[in-house]
């Protein structure tokens, strides 16, 4: 499995200014200590958390890097999964 992050958010991951994901899947896609390519680097997840969806609020939101929770529901929201994970990692370059 692997984390993807839209092209927006890659250069703010790289320089640690984004620190944490939300994915609302249908089931769990990584793992804590699990390392995913963010070249020239990748991202190590350190902690994972199954949450509501409520429990999501703008300031997590603004975390993951966006605008407010109307701007990452835009992009969060897209399939058909309804488990919902704040998913917290730091990037390490290679």
């Amino acid at each position: 499995m692997s984390l993807m992050f839209t092209k927006r958010l890659r250069e703010p991951i790289r320089r640690g200014e984004i620190t944490c994901t939300v994915r609302i899947w249908k089931s769990l896609h990584v793992k804590v200590g699990g390392r995913y390519r963010l070249a020239p680097g990748h991202v190590e997840v350190t902690r994972i958390q199954h949450v509501d969806l409520s429990d999501i609020t703008d300031e997590i939101a603004r975390r993951s890097g966006f605008a407010d929770l109307d701007d990452l529901m835009k992009v969060a929201k897209h399939g058909p999964g309804e488990s919902v994970y704040l998913i917290d990692f730091v990037y390490v370059s290679e």
